[in-house]
């Protein structure tokens, strides 16, 4: 893949995906942890509805295609290197799990590195499938999304919640205390939650690279477009109808949970036509490119800098914003961490996350 292209590609997904993930995760970390979701006025209700409708699961779906698709680059690299991709593939996972682990308990309990080092485990038997081999296998990660939830809805019918010991609104060590309470709780339910839409993702980023999806006009993109007139209307109306529903807890919020599975990946699709035609018409500035190649600096930056507007040893925000008003300030702080990170890559060569990463890949030995 070209230079150019890359820049109007994949760190064009990346930098949307960051965006959209933290307009999906600034509640939770801005909001009360008994209430997550604050609705209390009509303009909460309807940013409530829009960030189900448009955000919820579609983004986080890009970041996971983009991370099956550095699986296949990571594959090129080693063979080119002439080095067994075993060891740098499972150290690389190591690493991730120890700075997913760091982020859930110091920054955010919604951290998704931990899962994508889980995921990544996981494909590695995967990974020599042919590109049709992987999507099948992906199509199949619809159906266990969809026991996933079921098995959710039973769980969470037959346990009793718990009252919180600590609150994520107090200081820092109370705050990391909340977040260790609640940590094994949250990553069960993302694991089966999120877990196989993500994983059926990053099968398809690993075939998208297989069969140079993204490469300009590519085959794979003409037929993404030529589905786009029944996909988007449709993606829409599922999207919609499980937002409207959401809060719901009979049967209509049933279906409407269940829909997710297939409603999210279509949006996400059509998401990715899209960008895919935007880096068509402009390039990213060099700041943006330099941040989506140093998503993971990116990543844990939003959690941060979240920390430290919304929590007591910061500007103690906490539980002061509802719903409509952390939509505009999701994006705003989405976009700070992006370009803070870009500037640090820019200077610095990679982001400080991507430095420790790379140093736990590849160890002590010469990067070529």
């Amino acid at each position: 893949m070209s230079s150019a292209s890359r820049n109007s590609s994949i760190d064009l997904i990346r930098t949307a995906a960051l965006i959209g993930i933290c307009v999906v995760n600034l509640p939770y970390l801005a909001l009360s942890d008994s209430d997550p979701i604050n609705i209390s006025t009509t303009y909460d209700h309807t940013a409530a509805f829009l960030i189900e409708f448009l955000f919820q699961g579609k983004f986080f779906l890009l970041f996971s295609l983009i991370f099956g698709w550095g699986i296949e680059i990571q594959a090129r690299s080693a063979e080119r290197a002439g080095v067994p991709l075993s060891r740098r593939y499972f150290r690389r996972m190591l690493g991730l799990a120890v700075l997913g682990c760091l982020h859930a308990t110091l920054v955010f309990t919604g951290d998704i590195l931990l899962l994508y080092s889980v995921l990544g485990v996981l494909i590695w038997p995967l990974r020599t499938l042919s590109a049709r081999g992987l999507v099948k296998v992906a199509l199949l990660m619809v159906l266990i999304e969809i026991i996933s939830i079921g098995l959710i809805v039973y769980l969470l019918s037959s346990t009793e919640d718990m009252a919180p010991v600590y609150s994520l609104g107090g200081a820092f060590s109370e705050a990391t205390l909340a977040r260790l309470e609640e940590w094994p709780n949250a990553f069960a339910f993302m694991f089966l939650y999120q877990g196989p839409l993500a994983f059926g993702a990053m099968l398809l980023g690993l075939a998208a690279a297989k069969s140079n999806f993204f490469a300009h006009r590519s085959a794979g993109q003409h037929k993404l477009g030529r589905a786009l007139p029944w996909l988007l209307p449709l993606a829409l109306a599922i999207n919609c109808f499980s937002a409207l529903v959401a809060y719901e807890t009979n049967l209509m919020g049933l279906i409407g949970l269940l829909s997710i599975a297939i409603g999210a990946p279509m949006l996400s699709a059509v998401y990715l036509y899209l960008l895919l035609r935007c880096g068509q018409w402009f390039r990213l500035p060099n700041v943006l490119i330099e941040a989506g190649r140093n998503s993971l600096s990116a990543y844990v930056t939003q959690g941060i800098l979240a920390g430290l507007i919304f929590s007591s040893y910061g500007l103690n925000l906490f539980d002061v914003f509802g719903n409509a008003a952390l939509l505009p300030i999701a994006i705003a702080l989405a976009l700070l961490a992006i370009i803070l990170t870009g500037l640090i890559a820019q200077h610095w060569g990679r982001g400080p996350l991507e430095a420790v990463l790379r140093r736990i890949t590849y160890g002590a030995q010469k990067i070529r």
